[in-house]
């Protein structure tokens, strides 16, 4: 059997997302931020501009499953970024901020309006902007879905 991943379209994507995650998370690095990943500033903002939420709410106002956002807070919470404390009822979760990322949240806020810049400025660059590939492959995904396009391959 010949290796199937050797070829991939998907790849290249994927390699240029962990780039450009890596290349914020440099950001933080330079400032000796410790356990700051570009993919938690999201929720540390909400966090900071509507305070305390469960983990719901807080799935709920990103758009993010329970389950995906309760390894994420379990995460931020080992790297010192959140605290959980019980929520109204036995089976829920306050998440609020440290200390920690309370000083944080400004330069946060910072980096991502830096960083939307920053992609406007490349999309400028680009004969086909990033933004529009994106909402140009929704609405093909919108016609027939990504799992039905994979499922009807393996028939």
């Amino acid at each position: 059997m010949e290796d199937p991943t050797e070829q991939s379209l998907w790849r290249p994507l994927h390699e240029l997302l962990a780039r450009l995650d890596a290349e914020i998370g440099q950001i933080y690095l330079d400032r000796d931020i410790k356990g700051l990943k570009p993919t938690y500033v999201r929720e540390l903002l909400q966090l900071h501009l509507k305070g305390p939420m469960t983990i719901t709410e807080l799935a709920d106002a990103i758009g993010r499953t329970h389950s995906a956002l309760s390894q994420k807070v379990a995460a931020m919470r080992a790297a010192g970024l959140v605290r959980t404390v019980p929520g109204a009822d036995a089976r829920s979760k306050q998440v609020t901020l440290t200390a920690k990322s309370k000083k944080l949240v400004e330069l946060l806020a910072a980096e991502w309006r830096a960083t939307e810049a920053a992609i406007a400025e490349l999309e400028a660059e680009l004969p086909y902007p990033m933004t529009q590939v994106v909402r140009d492959v929704e609405e093909a995904l919108a016609r027939k879905s990504f799992h039905d396009r994979i499922a009807e391959k393996l028939q």
